[in-house]
């Protein structure tokens, strides 16, 4: 196994990569619901803490396999091989999420989120018997780095309880560090264009989760009720901040950016907020439906909140990591803050914010065309 070219003007995303993407629609998917339920119940801590500790280990072992891959895929026996053993691990660590939401057990999610982890330890073994010099070092950095973080894995379910949410954080810290680390003397040669399609495709991946995600709650609401003229408009103005979100993350060529390591490490650790503000998406428009149809015991404000938030978050971290390296004056940058500011006002309105906050993200593509068409957008600076 040898590094790729960087600089490869093919360089796509491969089948294989497609499908690893697709069986992580799994484990979103049963986030997602679990998510839906706690919300819906009145239990939006309990929901949300659960769901934000899940979605790190969908979201983190999906980067290390991107990342990697955008390196040194070489697509070969035994690397397919490990991939698919790796796909094995998403459908565990997916098997995992009921029992890590309701009984805050985390044994089985974290038994599939090692075996993904143990194969890429052998992926970064293999590279470095390939490499020389500085990319063997961080090679091995790598392997050895996430092996000592997997003995912490283990340790951490043998602890009490009351270990897990100190020692999880102290484990996020330590994840996250590690490329910093591994990296620090020598660049992995990760593809930008390969890296930012990567990033797009599991953008659109969340997205058309939430779009089948609200589409089974308006079926299964229509079963039970005639009530069409409330979730009609609850339906439209979803698919309207889908719609809106895919057009404003892939507004501009966001590769162009990714030039060095602290931009792309930014960058790419920010889509934790990206992915799962758009898998969030999904879980407000169930709720809403579920408010609305008299499944779900909270206030119509708080079944707006389920929705609006995760749909402001979108477009904040959109223009943080995206639009505003390419806007040329204050009109281009303020347009998505104050759109997010907007979605959330949105939330007073009970049943009515759907539409309303729909309405508010395709006003704010249509303001970002205009304004774009009038003033040139800018690269960023190389």
């Amino acid at each position: 196994m040898t590094a790729r070219d960087p600089e490869e003007e093919t360089r796509s995303t491969t089948p294989l990569e497609l499908l690893f993407d697709l069986c992580f629609v799994v484990a979103v998917a049963q986030a997602g619901v679990h998510l839906v339920g706690a919300l819906a119940e009145g239990r939006p801590g309990h929901g949300l803490t659960g769901y934000l500790f899940v979605f790190f280990a969908i979201w983190w072992a999906w980067v290390n396999f991107s990342w990697f891959a955008s390196a040194y895929d070489c697509d070969d026996v035994p690397y397919r091989l490990a991939t698919l053993v790796q796909i094995c691990g998403v459908l565990v660590l997916a098997a995992g999420v009921p029992r890590a939401f309701e009984q805050a057990d985390y044994a089985v999610a974290v038994v599939g989120y090692l075996i993904m982890r143990l194969v890429m330890t052998g992926q970064w073994l293999r590279a470095a018997h390939g490499e020389t010099g500085p990319a063997r070092t961080t090679a091995l950095r790598f392997a050895v780095g996430l092996t000592a973080v997997q003995v912490c894995w283990v340790v951490l379910l043998l602890l009490p309880a009351g270990a897990w949410t100190p020692g999880f954080l102290l484990l996020v810290v330590c994840e996250l560090a590690l490329p910093a680390y591994a990296e620090h003397s020598h660049k992995t040669p990760w593809h930008p264009q390969h890296i930012a399609e990567r990033y797009g495709a599991f953008t659109i991946i969340t997205l058309g989760e939430s779009v089948a995600a609200a589409t089974v709650a308006v079926q299964s609401a229509v079963a039970e009720t005639s009530e069409l003229d409330e979730l009609l408009p609850i339906a439209a103005g979803g698919l309207l901040i889908v719609f809106a979100a895919y057009w404003i993350y892939f507004a501009v060529p966001i590769h162009e950016h990714l030039v060095s390591n602290r931009q792309a490490f930014l960058w790419g650790y920010g889509h934790y907020l990206v992915f799962g503000s758009a898998a969030a998406i999904g879980a407000g428009i169930e709720v809403a439906v579920e408010q609305t149809v008299g499944r779900a015991r909270i206030p119509a404000v708080d079944a707006a909140a389920a929705l609006t938030v995760p749909t402001a978050v979108f477009l904040l971290s959109a223009w943080l990591l995206h639009a505003r390296h390419f806007k040329v004056d204050l009109s281009q940058q303020l347009v998505l803050p104050v759109s997010a500011l907007l979605v959330l006002a949105c939330t007073f309105a009970g049943r009515h914010a759907a539409p309303l906050a729909g309405l508010v993200a395709a006003a704010t593509v249509a303001v970002g065309v205009v304004l774009a068409a009038r003033t040139p957008e800018r690269h960023p600076a190389r």
